[in-house]
């Protein structure tokens, strides 16, 4: 086999290579965890706009009866369930973030290999905890600290790697299907040709905002499958895309640093992706701390909507982004960005989860009028103490502050009994209460099912 860049090499041995029996209990046992909460959340994204369009899309462009979307009846090709299963994990912004939104990008493509060659629950797995390590390093590898100019670079906003998930993606595809050490380095050199662009820089600046967000998984998934695909059939890749100085990756993308030691130093030793970062909000997690502040001041006093003249949530700089300060409300995402939405829903009593993306209760008046008594602000310390949040509540002549020091990935620390709840809640609407049961059981037992299609037999209708 011609030349390949040495990193790509490790990549391609350690995906070969690993077997279920060679990672540790408590990596699989999280890997296990994100893939529950991906379906759960994955379920309760069927009911908004993005992820019935997704949905119809993946029926219209068909295909062969490969595979499944998750919560819908009938098959595609596993290229449209993975485009579909991409979308609707994230299309509530609910989805568990180890290493950034890397479940959207990994789960789907090695779900819908893995119903169309009908592997074990093990291997399923296996695959998506390889894919998740690899897509959490080479992010990494690419991560740089960036900002607009005159922001001091300690108080600047890390930038994912979100182009490097595909790698991962490309990774989980591949070990189920079961390519060779060649195919498997030709699937990753065509996948990083199928990156996506930064996107995620531009989402900041956006406004109004798009369904897009930070970028596609779906897309990004269908491209997955695709290049495995394309291995598989003989087609050859960039096996040299890590040559740095050739212009490599990193250039193309349009990263600025490349930090290959991050992608490869003891890979298959130590994992990058666990922690249990698990979502409890269905919104940007950069609003955590202040929706932590906003809900105990409420608790706290028993206050309730009407009793509420204003409210001011500070938070870091970001808060004076067009994506966290424009007030329009014209998709779901303006609810995931919008603290002001988001605060107004708890305000009158809306729980969380699928119900905070129902347009139809973001649009109730008493929503909309107590939405605009909150105002979003940087926190005027926020030079001198970089993780201070705060809400500030003006009710009934008196004024309530509660305040936060922490970091975003701090307010992400669901335990597995919490993630379970959480799938019921977000499998309620679309699944009976029998196929919750069955299915749960399924997946908390994933290590011991010997066909994966009989698991989406039970996320499907």
């Amino acid at each position: 086999m011609a030349r390949m860049s040495p990193e790509l090499e490790v990549l391609v041995k350690f995906i070969i290579n690993t077997k279920y029996e060679d990672i540790p209990a408590d990596v699989l046992e999280e890997t296990k965890y994100l893939i529950i909460d991906s379906i759960g959340v994955a379920l309760g994204g069927i009911t908004t706009d993005p992820g019935k369009i997704a949905i119809a899309l993946a029926k219209k462009l068909g295909g062969p009866p490969e595979s499944s979307i998750i919560g819908v009846n009938g098959k595609v090709s596993c290229s449209n369930a993975a485009l579909a299963n991409g979308q609707l994990i994230n299309a509530l912004d609910y989805d568990a973030m180890p290493g950034g939104h890397t479940p959207p990008y990994i789960i789907p493509p090695a779900l819908a290999m893995a119903e169309m060659k009908n592997v074990t629950g093990k291997d399923l797995i296996l695959a998506c905890t390889l894919g998740f390590e690899i897509a959490t390093r080479a992010s990494n590898a690419t991560h740089s600290k960036q900002g607009r100019p005159g922001t001091p670079k300690e108080l600047r906003p890390a930038r994912v790697g979100y182009a490097a998930y595909n790698f991962g993606a490309v990774a989980s595809a591949s070990k189920i299907m079961g390519l060779d050490y060649n195919k498997t380095a030709h699937a990753l050199g065509i996948g990083g040709h199928l990156c996506q662009v930064l996107t995620w820089m531009r989402q900041g600046s956006t406004a109004p905002r798009p369904m897009t967000k930070y970028g596609m998984p779906g897309w990004q998934n269908s491209g997955a499958i695709q290049a495995v695909l394309l291995a598989e059939m003989g087609y050859h890749g960039d096996i040299t895309l890590f040559d740095a100085e050739e212009g490599g990756f990193a250039k193309f993308c349009g990263y600025s640093e490349w930090h290959p030691e991050r992608l490869i130093d003891g890979l298959g030793e130590t994992w990058s992706y666990i922690g249990r970062k698990f979502k409890k909000y269905a919104c940007c997690s950069v609003l955590f701390p202040c929706i932590d502040c906003f809900y105990n001041i409420l608790q706290m006093n028993n206050l309730k909507a009407e009793d509420i003249e204003k409210v001011k949530a500070y938070g870091n700089l970001e808060f004076e982004r067009p994506l966290f300060t424009d007030r329009e409300l014209n998709n779901n995402v303006d609810i995931q960005f919008g603290l002001h939405n988001v605060l107004a829903l708890i305000a009158n009593g809306i729980k969380t989860g699928p119900d905070w993306q129902d347009m139809h209760k973001a649009r109730d008046p008493k929503v909309i009028e107590f939405a605009k008594k909150v105002e979003v602000l940087v926190h005027p310390d926020i030079k001198q103490k970089p993780t201070i949040w705060q809400v500030d509540v003006i009710a009934n002549g008196k004024t309530y502050s509660e305040s936060r020091d922490c970091t975003i990935i701090e307010n992400l620390n669901l335990s597995y009994d919490k993630v379970i709840e959480k799938y019921k809640y977000c499998a309620g609407r679309i699944l009976t209460e029998e196929k919750i049961s069955k299915s749960i059981d399924m997946l908390v037992n994933l290590e011991k099912l010997d066909q994966v299609q009989k698991l989406m037999m039970e996320i499907t209708l």
